[in-house]
């Protein structure tokens, strides 16, 4: 995990799916949950969704708080 990678979850959206267009940071747990167990799309996107999914299983989300609006 690095500074940039934490700055991304703030500002990237999620491309496709049900969630198209929200910050990869907002998405809800159970979606991260859905991708770790259906598996991670490949790339940039599949290493942040697994960071993100990380976060919020360990309760840790609120560290991004600090970087929103930037």
């Amino acid at each position: 995990m690095n500074p940039e990678s934490l700055q991304l979850l703030v500002s990237r959206v999620m491309p496709y799916g049900k969630y198209k267009g929200r910050l990869i940071a907002d998405l809800p747990g159970n979606y991260l949950n859905w991708f770790a167990r259906e598996g991670f799309p490949h790339g940039e996107l599949g290493a942040l969704l697994a960071l993100m999914h990380e976060l919020d299983h360990n309760g840790l989300s609120s560290l991004l708080d600090p970087l929103r609006g930037r």
